[in-house]
C-alpha cells in the first residue's frame, strides 16, 4: 500500500514539473517556450492650453 501510495506520488510530480515550469506552448511547434512579457498600460496624459496637466475630458486639453 505505501510503495503504491509513493509510486502515484512520483508519478504525479514528474507529470506536473514541465508543466509549471513553461506553460506556454507555440502553437506551430507544439514546443513550450518562454512566456511573453506584456507591456504595461501606456497611460495617456493631457496638457491645457496654457501647459498644464489636465484632464483629457476638458476642453481645450491635447494629449501629448
Amino acid at each position: 500500500m505505501r510503495q503504491l501510495f509513493l509510486a502515484a506520488t512520483a508519478i504525479g510530480l514528474l507529470a506536473a514539473g514541465p508543466a509549471a515550469a513553461a506553460p506556454c506552448k507555440n502553437a506551430k511547434t507544439g514546443k513550450f517556450i518562454k512566456c511573453p512579457t506584456t507591456a504595461p498600460v501606456k497611460v495617456t496624459r493631457c496638457k491645457a492650453a496654457n501647459g498644464k496637466f489636465a484632464k483629457c475630458g476638458t476642453p481645450g486639453a491635447k494629449p501629448i
